[in-house]
Parts: structure tokens; sequence; C-alpha cells
């Protein structure tokens, strides 16, 4: 389980992120349109999932309108924007920003993602959202790059991971 925080307060999650250099594993996800999103559907692309609580919030806002300015730029890459809100609140907050070069995507059906990239809050006010965090997978399906944000109101490392996908 990972140790983080909220605004000072301790949190914990599920587990820990998956390891760079080990597999990803699988998810099944919901896209706006209800329909379903796997790993199949990036095939041999990069993939950053952009995991977050809530987009009602801040940062969380920030995090994903950040990731589509940035998206543009990277070449083989797709950003998925990942969190328990409903389809229909990625929708309107994705058409709402003008959002394009991210895909929303809601675990709303699928509770075992939290589990298995061990991100789900099991303790404070956030209980059962996901925590801040970032996976960066290769074109193989391979961790190359993970980052538990430890503060959930701290915005990841932008940076450190467009230095990643170089």
């Amino acid at each position: 389980m990972a140790q983080i925080t909220l605004k000072g307060n301790p949190v914990e999650t599920v587990g820990t992120l998956p390891a760079k250099g080990s597999e990803a594993p699988f998810f099944c996800l919901i896209r706006t349109d209800l329909s379903e999103a796997g790993p199949a559907d990036f095939h041999g692309k990069r993939m950053v999932l952009n995991i977050f609580p809530s987009l009602d919030t801040a940062v969380c806002a920030s995090s994903v309108r950040k990731f589509n300015q940035d998206a543009s730029s990277l070449e083989n890459t797709v950003v998925l924007c990942i969190s328990a809100d409903l389809p229909f609140a990625h929708k309107r907050f994705c058409e709402t920003e003008g959002l394009q070069n991210v895909v929303p995507l809601s675990v709303f059906r699928s509770p075992e993602f939290g589990r298995d990239y061990g991100v789900t809050i099991t303790s404070g006010p956030l209980k059962g959202l996901l925590s801040r965090a970032v996976v960066v997978v290769n074109s193989d399906g391979i961790v190359i790059y993970s980052e538990q944000v430890p503060e959930i109101v701290q915005e990841p490392d932008y940076a450190n991971i467009l230095k990643v996908l170089g």
C-alpha cells in the first residue's frame, strides 16, 4: 500500500503502482459513449495513464488540461485520463474545455482497475476514489514510468513524464 497525503493528512491506497519493467495490468474502462476501451484499442501506441480522483477538483481538471496540451506534440502516444467520474461527466468536461487530445475513461464498471494498479484510496474522505498517479506504458505493454503523487492536491511531474517520452 502507498502512503500518501490529502492536504497533509495521511491516506492509504490498496497497493502500489506497477513497477517499471513490469507488464501493465489489463484494463477494460468505459468511454464517454459508454463503449469499452482496453489496451488492444491502443495497440502499438505508448499509453500515458493519467489517473486522478475526480474532474470536479481543480488539480485534476488542471492535469487533464495540461496533458491535453502536451499530448498533441507526442508521437505514437495516447493520453488516457482515468477516474471514477461517470462517462457523462468526462464528456461534459472535455466538451466544455474543448479537449480533444486525451481519451477520457471511467472506472465506474471496473473497480478492479484501482486494485490492479494499486490506486484505490482505502482511507480518508476520498475513500473509494483513485489516487493521483501517472503510469506510462510503452508500445509493447511494458511500464516505463510510474509516479504515485505523494500529496493528492499536487500535480504530477510533467517534465519528468515528457522526458521519459522523449
